[in-house]
C-alpha cells in the first residue's frame, strides 16, 4: 500500500506530517511520489486561517475520480481541526482522526471502509465555502468589546487553575455565546496525556537530512483572540526533557546541522519544576557536536532577558529572533488579547539587538483586524521603521469560525488591506535591504542545503538565504572545479558576500 500526505500549514504541521510518515512507514505502507499513485491520501490542515480550509475543497473533485479508478483509495484528514468542522470533514473523508492519535492511524483504517459517496457532498468550492463560514456579527466592534472585555483574563485563569481539563469540542449555541471557553461540563474533558506522548514519541520519517523539526510542546493557553490553535491543539503540554536530548543527540550522530525546536509558544515550556525554556537551551546547546539550533515560535509577554542572554551565551544558538508583533498599536492589541503593549514590545526588540550581536529579527503582522483605523494602522507602520526587521509575514486579516475577533465587525474592505500591505512591503523592503548590505565583504558561515551547475544556496545564522557562486575568476576552470567539491551539501561553508538585495544575499566560496 502507497501512502501520499498533503501539508498545509506551519512548521508544526509539517513535523506532524513527518510523524505520520513514521507510522505509516511502521506499518509497511510505501511513500508515493505522485498523488495520483497512492491508495491513500493524508491531508494534514491548517484551520489557523480560513483560506488554508478552503483550499482543501479543491481536491475533493479528483479524490471521487481517484475511487473508481481505484476500489482501495482512502482519504485521511488531521491536523488542527476545529471541533465545529469535524462533522462536515466526516461527510467527505473516509476518517478524521486527531493529531494526537495519530500513532492509532494504521489499526483506525483497518476499521475504515472506503466511504462511496464521500468528496461528492459538495461539487465547487463554493459551496465549500459557504458551508464552513458563518455571517459576520452585524454589531457594532465596540459593543463585541465591551461584551467580551474581561473574558481573556477569565479563559486564562480557568485553564491555569485546572491542569486536568483541556478544550475539546463545543455544541454550536456555546460557539455563539461571547464567553470563548463554554461551561467545563460541555466542553471539557479529561486530558489524554496517553495520546499526546505516544505523539512525542513517535519516530518521525524526517524530509531533509540537514534540517529537522523538534517540537518540544504542543498547545497553547494564551487564547489570542482570532486564533483558533487552543481549540484544535488544546492546553499546553511540554515534552519531557529526555525525549527532546535523546532524539537530538540521534539527530546529530546522523548527520543533522541544523535543529529547529518547535511549539506553539516555545517560551512556555516547562515539563516539570526544574526545567524551563532557557535551561533546555543549555542542555541541548551542550549535545556533542557541530550544528546550529533554532526555535520557533516565542511570545512577546512570556520571551525574558534570561532567555535573551542565554541565546547571546550559547555557541549553537543562531543569531535570529521570531517575535510575532501582530500590531503596532495598544488598542487592537488588546481586542487582539495579546498581553503586551507596543512599548514593551519596542524595549524587547531593544534589550535582543543589545545582547545579540548581529541578530535578525523576523515577525507577523495582521492588517485590518476589525475596527482598524488608518490612525491605528500608522502605529504599526511607525513600529516597523523603528525596529526595522528583517522580514515581517504579513496577513490579511480574515475571520475564522469559532473564534472571537470572528463575531466582530470585519470593516476594513479587502481593497484597503491590499493597499496597507502594500506600505507594510514598502517599508519592510528598505529595512530589510539596509540590514542585508551590512554583511557586504564579509566571510560567514552558510549552511549548504543545495546546489547545481552554478550555484550553490544556503542559509547564514541569522536566518538570511545565499546564493553562492562557485567561481571569483571565470577564466580559471580548475579553481571552479575545486570550489565546488568545497562547498558540500549539509555541511558548512566560509563564504564571502559580494552582494545583497531585500531578500537575500550572494556571495562566493573563499579562496
Amino acid at each position: 500500500m502507497k501512502y501520499f500526505i498533503k501539508t498545509y500549514g506551519c512548521q508544526m504541521n509539517h513535523s506532524d506530517s513527518e510523524r505520520i510518515a513514521g507510522v505509516l512507514e511502521l506499518a509497511n505502507y510505501k511513500k508515493s511520489v505522485e498523488e495520483i499513485d497512492a491508495d491513500l491520501v493524508v491531508i494534514n490542515m491548517c484551520s489557523v486561517r480560513e483560506a488554508a480550509v478552503n483550499r482543501i475543497s479543491g481536491n475533493f473533485h479528483k479524490y471521487k475520480k481517484y475511487k473508481i479508478s481505484n476500489s482501495n483509495f482512502k482519504t485521511v484528514i488531521t491536523g488542527c481541526i476545529l471541533p465545529t468542522d469535524k462533522n462536515k470533514f466526516d461527510k467527505l473523508f473516509d476518517l478524521v482522526i486527531d493529531i494526537k492519535e495519530i500513532e492509532q492511524l494504521p489499526e483506525r483504517l483497518k476499521n475504515c471502509h472506503s466511504k462511496k459517496d464521500c468528496h461528492s457532498e459538495f461539487s465547487s468550492e463554493s459551496s465549500f465555502d459557504n458551508d464552513l463560514t458563518v455571517p459576520m456579527s452585524p454589531e457594532p466592534v465596540i459593543d463585541e468589546m465591551k461584551k467580551y472585555k474581561g473574558q481573556s483574563q477569565k479563559i486564562l485563569n480557568q485553564v491555569q487553575d485546572d491542569k486536568n481539563y483541556c478544550y475539546s469540542e463545543c455544541s454550536d449555541s456555546e460557539m455563539k455565546s461571547h464567553d470563548t471557553m463554554p461551561k467545563k461540563s460541555k466542553s471539557f474533558v479529561k486530558t489524554q496525556d496517553n495520546d499526546i506522548n505516544d505523539y512525542f514519541s513517535i519516530n518521525p520519517q524526517y524530509e531533509s537530512k540537514i534540517t529537522a523539526y523538534v517540537p518540544i510542546m504542543t498547545g497553547c493557553n494564551n487564547f489570542c483572540s482570532y486564533c483558533v490553535v487552543p481549540y484544535t491543539r488544546g492546553r499546553e503540554k511540554s515534552r519531557p526533557v529526555d525525549e527532546i536530548l535523546d532524539e537530538i543527540t540521534n539527530l546529530v550522530k546522523n548527520g543533522y546541522k541544523e535543529i529547529i525546536l518547535l511549539g506553539q509558544n516555545v517560551n512556555s515550556y516547562k515539563p516539570d519544576g526544574n526545567t524551563d525554556f532557557p535551561k533546555l537551551l543549555r542542555l541541548i546547546n551542550n549535545v556533542p557536536g557541530d550544528f546550529w539550533i533554532r526555535f520557533l515560535t516565542s511570545h512577546p509577554k512570556d520571551i525574558s532577558e534570561e532567555l535573551i542572554k542565554t541565546v547571546a551565551q550559547c555557541k549553537k544558538c543562531t543569531e535570529h529572533i521570531h517575535l510575532a508583533l501582530q500590531s503596532g498599536d495598544d488598542e487592537i492589541l488588546e481586542k487582539m488579547n495579546r498581553k503586551y503593549s507596543a512599548k514593551h514590545f519596542l524595549a524587547l526588540t531593544k534589550m535582543i539587538r543589545k545582547n545579540i550581536l548581529n541578530v535578525s529579527i523576523t515577525t507577523d503582522i495582521i492588517i485590518g483586524f476589525p475596527g482598524e483605523t488608518e490612525k491605528q494602522f500608522q502605529n504599526t507602520s511607525k513600529i516597523m521603521k523603528e525596529v526595522k526587521f528583517d522580514m515581517v509575514y504579513i496577513n490579511k486579516y480574515s475571520p475564522r469560525t469559532g473564534t472571537v475577533s470572528a463575531k466582530m465587525n470585519d470593516d476594513v474592505s479587502w481593497k484597503e488591506k491590499k493597499r496597507r500591505e502594500d506600505v507594510l512591503n514598502t517599508i519592510l523592503e528598505k529595512t530589510a535591504l539596509e540590514n542585508n548590505q551590512e554583511y557586504i565583504g564579509k566571510t560567514i558561515d552558510v549552511l549548504i542545503e543545495k546546489k547545481d551547475k552554478s550555484y550553490a544556496y544556503g542559509k547564514t545564522r541569522s536566518f538570511k538565504n545565499v546564493k553562492i557562486s562557485y567561481s571569483c575568476y571565470p577564466d580559471l576552470v580548475e579553481g571552479i572545479s575545486k570550489r565546488k567539491k568545497t562547498v558540500k551539501v549539509g555541511k558548512f561553508s566560509k563564504i564571502k558576500i559580494t552582494q545583497a538585495n531585500a531578500w537575500g544575499l550572494e556571495g562566493k566560496v573563499k579562496k
